[in-house]
């Protein structure tokens, strides 16, 4: 008896070290540069952008984002995507806002100058900065509020919609979003937008379904950015960032429970998405759900090409 404890002593020390070496060392490492993020913003015009402002989130964190004023009763939230900030979605909001609403681009704890670059404090807060900036907002009668998300901004739309705050939005609106990387619709590393250090990933995935949460500061994923891009844009996610900043493992579930009408936009050309994946996926869950393929475009296209943004704003 004695002796097969020692063993079983000895296999647990084993298995604790090999844990812990992959927790310390396994670093993601960043991908190849994607040249259809990087040239993107080419030739877009920034001139008429929004000076940022500024709300208190709950623990004193102060997080940004642009107003585009118009129709107090048509207010639109706007999320960007992975890697993203409030100006990636300047043509976006700017093309909503002309369609008269009043619009909110925010940018995301972790993001954009504001907070710890890709990271949070815990797996949730991006959901309680979002309700905390909803507060910031005074509903009035005949107001109606469409929560819009791109990307991963997609995916944590979704997760928020889904979620019990659900009913603080009327409407959702989710273009290329993000389902987990098993989805139908996700290609594998996102066509190459992201490299993921899977054996850390992993091991912090199953240490925080046993409680354990100290090490989810750790960095488990990297962006295809470009080096000149990385004062601007966040190269890398912890898995705190991870595990909230997208849609959450039971993502069907929450598109069912979405209270208001779901709307769904994704470009045929997309190299992050399978385009052609989303009806399948969704309409069998929720019969209402539209999904709308734009033609001719890519992953970035649909938030910046004027026809791809038109077709965008008009159901928005």
């Amino acid at each position: 008896m004695h002796t097969i404890l020692m063993v079983l002593l000895a296999n647990a020390g084993a298995m604790v070290f090999v844990v812990g070496v992959i927790i310390v060392f396994n670093s993601p490492r960043p991908p190849t540069p994607m040249q259809g993020v990087a040239s993107a913003f080419a030739g877009v015009d920034f001139s008429d952008m929004p000076a940022k402002q500024s709300y208190a989130a709950r623990d004193g964190t102060v997080l940004a984002y642009r107003a585009y004023p118009g129709d107090p009763k048509k207010v639109v939230v706007v999320i960007h995507g992975s890697s993203g900030t409030t100006a990636s979605v300047h043509p976006l909001s700017r093309a909503i806002n002309q369609t008269g609403a009043t619009v909110y681009a925010l940018a995301v704890r972790g993001h954009d100058c504001t907070g710890r670059s890709g990271d949070t404090d815990y797996v949730g807060q991006l959901d309680d900065d979002l309700v905390d900036f909803m507060k910031t907002l005074v509903r009035i009668d005949g107001e109606t509020r469409t929560l819009f998300g791109f990307s991963s901004g997609g995916g944590f739309a979704l997760r928020f919609a889904g979620g019990p705050h659900g009913a603080m939005f009327d409407r959702l609106v989710l273009v290329s979003p993000q389902f987990p990387h098993d989805a139908p619709t996700s290609r594998p590393n996102a066509g190459g937008w992201v490299s993921i250090a899977l054996p850390r990933f992993v091991c912090l995935l199953i240490l925080s379904r046993l409680g354990i949460s100290a090490f989810g500061g750790l960095p488990v994923l990297a962006f295809a950015i470009s080096p000149d891009m990385k004062d601007v844009q966040t190269a890398r996610y912890s898995f705190r960032m991870l595990r909230n900043f997208g849609p959450t493992d039971d993502y069907l579930d929450d598109v069912r429970r979405v209270p208001g009408p779901v709307r769904v936009f994704v470009g045929s050309d997309d190299e992050i998405h399978k385009a052609d994946q989303y009806a399948p996926l969704l309409k069998p869950v929720r019969s209402d759900v539209k999904v709308t393929i734009i033609p001719g475009f890519g992953h970035m296209d649909v938030t910046i090409r004027p026809s791809a943004l038109e077709v965008i704003a008009a159901a928005t």
